[in-house]
C-alpha cells in the first residue's frame, strides 16, 4: 500500500516540476509568488542519511575552517552558550503522538522517517554539557547535564534558574556556574500545547533583556488546519510568559512554526524563522526570518506572505487577512529553517558583525534540494541589507544522499559560529582564521566607515 501510494506521489512530483524555477528569487523582501499548486499527494524527494565518515567535514568559506566539536550524539536539535562558555547540547527526538491519519498522512510519515534517520531508541531527550576551557574546539567535559526530558528544545538562564522548554511545559532548574550536571527536579513554570497531535513540537525559547518575561514559539498541529481549528487553539503564536508567576499572553500570531527566537542586537527587536505551509506547489509558500510585533497577526492559516490567500482554508477569515502583515525577509520555499543566532563575536571579519545566521534544515517536498545549509543574512540598522549568502554548505552529498542537516544555530565565547547536525548527531564549530595585520586594519577602516555613514 505505501509503495503504491509513494508512486502516487512521484507522479504527483513529476507533474509539479521545479526545474525552471530560480529558487534565489525567492530570498529578501519581496519574493517572486508564484500561481498556488494543488494535488493529492505533495511531492516529495527525501535524502537518505549517509552521515560523516572519518575527515569528512561540510564546507565553508575561504578564511575560515570547521571542525566537529562533538560527535555521537542522539539527534542533536540547538544550543546554548552559558555565560562561563560551557555549551548545552539539547538532543532530542519527537514525542511520536499520533494526529489524524489520512492516507496521505501515512505516506508523509513513512518518508520523512527516512530523512530524519528514524527516532531511534538511544539516549536522547536530554541535554549535554561541553566544556572547552582553553577555546581550542576540543572539549576536556562531554557529560550528561539534565536527562529524561520531554522532547526538549529551547533553553533560557536567568541569574542561577535555568529554563528548559519541553514539548509540553516550561521547566525551571536550580543551575550554578560551572556545575556539571543538574540533579534537583525540576519545577514547571507553565504548560504548554502538547499532545495528543503535537504536529509541531519544537519549542523554542528566549529571555527578555531584563530577564522578567520568557518568550516561547508554539507551532500549529497541523500544515492547514486539517486537523481541525480547535486543535490549534494558542497555537502558531509566540507566548510571552511572566517568569515569576507563569502567567502568558498571546504576543504575536499567525506563525505556523516559529523558531530561533533571537534579540537583534541594535533595535533590540526580537526576531524568528517560521517554517510556512505546504502543498501548494514546490515554491510555495516562502519559508521567512522576521521581527516580531506585540500583537501583530502574519496569516497562518488563512493567508500567506501578507494577504495572499489561502483558499483551502474554510471557512475562509477575510476580516483576519485584512491585518495580516508580510514578514520582513524571505528564504526561499521549503528551506525549513530552524536555527537563528546573530554575530555577536569579534573573531570573524567585521561585515559579519550583526549579521544573523540561520540554520535550513533543508526540504522534502520538491523536486530539487532547497536549504540543507546555514546562511547568512547581512543586517544593517537592525534590517537585513543584502541577500543571503551560503556559509556552511556541504551538508547534501549528491541528489539523493545526504551527511547531516543542520538545526540550531549559536555563538560561542570565543566568537566561533556553533552549528547542530541532527542527523549527522554532530555540533560543528566553525572559525575564523587569524588575520593579517593589513586585513585588520582593512576591517577598521571599513567599520569606522559604516559608522560615519
Amino acid at each position: 500500500m505505501a509503495r503504491a501510494l509513494l508512486g502516487a506521489s512521484l507522479l504527483a512530483l513529476g507533474a509539479c516540476s521545479d526545474d525552471t524555477f530560480d529558487t534565489a528569487s525567492q530570498v529578501g523582501p519581496n519574493p517572486n509568488l508564484p500561481e498556488p499548486q494543488q494535488y493529492l499527494f505533495p511531492p516529495m524527494h527525501l535524502a537518505s542519511i549517509v552521515g560523516w565518515k572519518d575527515g569528512e567535514t561540510p564546507k565553508v568559506p575561504q578564511g575560515f575552517k570547521v571542525e566537529a566539536l562533538a560527535t555521537g550524539l542522539q539527534h542533536p536539535r540547538s544550543l546554548y552558550v552559558l555565560p562561563n562558555g560551557d555549551v548545552l547540547v539539547v538532543e532530542s527526538k519527537g514525542p511520536g503522538v499520533e494526529g489524524l491519519k489520512r492516507p496521505k498522512d501515512l505516506v508523509m510519515g513513512w518518508i520523512e522517517s527516512l530523512s530524519t534517520g528514524g527516532e531511534g531508541s538511544g539516549g536522547s531527550n536530554r541535554i549535554t554539557l561541553l566544556r572547552d576551557a582553553n577555546g581550542d574546539g576540543k572539549p576536556e567535559t562531554q557529560n550528561v547535564f539534565l536527562d529524561h526530558l520531554s522532547s526538549p528544545f529551547g533553553v533560557a538562564l536567568v541569574g542561577s534558574d535555568l529554563y528548559v522548554a519541553n514539548t509540553d511545559s516550561i521547566m525551571r532548574y536550580p543551575y550554578k556556574e560551572g556545575e556539571t550536571k543538574i540533579t534537583e527536579p525540576g519545577t514547571p513554570l507553565t504548560a504548554l500545547p502538547g499532545g495528543p497531535i503535537d504536529h509541531h513540537w519544537t519549542k523554542s525559547l528566549v529571555a527578555s533583556k531584563d530577564g522578567t518575561l520568557l518568550y516561547v514559539g508554539v507551532g500549529s498541529n497541523s500544515n492547514i488546519t486539517e486537523n481541525g481549528i480547535q486543535a490549534e487553539k494558542n497555537r502558531a503564536a509566540i507566548w510571552e510568559v511572566d517568569r515569576t508567576t507563569g502567567r502568558w499572553r498571546i504576543f504575536a500570531d499567525g506563525l505556523r512554526n516559529p523558531n530561533g527566537l533571537s534579540w537583534e542586537p541594535e533595535s533590540g527587536a526580537l526576531w524568528t524563522v517560521v517554517n510556512e505551509r505546504d502543498e501548494l506547489g514546490p515554491n510555495l509558500v516562502p519559508d521567512y526570518m522576521t521581527s516580531v510585533k506585540d500583537g501583530a497577526f502574519y496569516g497562518w492559516p488563512y493567508s500567506y506572505y501578507g494577504q495572499h490567500v489561502d483558499p483551502r482554508v474554510m471557512p475562509q477569515r477575510p476580516d483576519l487577512v485584512a491585518k495580516a502583515i508580510p514578514p520582513d525577509y524571505a528564504l526561499s520555499s521549503h528551506v525549513a529553517p530552524l536555527g537563528l543566532a546573530f554575530y555577536t563575536g569579534d573573531s570573524f571579519p567585521t561585515q559579519y558583525k550583526g549579521g544573523a545566521f540561520v540554520g535550513e534544515h533543508g526540504s522534502w517536498d520538491r523536486g530539487h534540494f532547497n536549504g540543507y545549509k546555514v546562511v547568512f543574512v547581512p543586517f544593517k540598522e537592525g534590517k537585513p541589507s543584502g541577500k543571503a549568502e551560503d556559509f556552511v554548505t556541504g551538508f547534501l552529498k549528491n541528489d539523493d544522499e545526504t551527511h547531516g542537516r543542520p538545526v540550531g544555530v549559536a555563538i560561542d565565547k570565543t566568537g566561533a559560529l556553533l552549528i547542530a547536525d541532527d542527523v549527522g548527531n554532530t555540533v560543528w564549530r566553525v572559525t575564523s582564521a587569524p588575520q593579517s595585520a593589513q586585513a585588520r586594519l582593512m576591517d577598521l577602516k571599513t567599520s569606522q566607515l559604516q559608522e560615519s555613514e
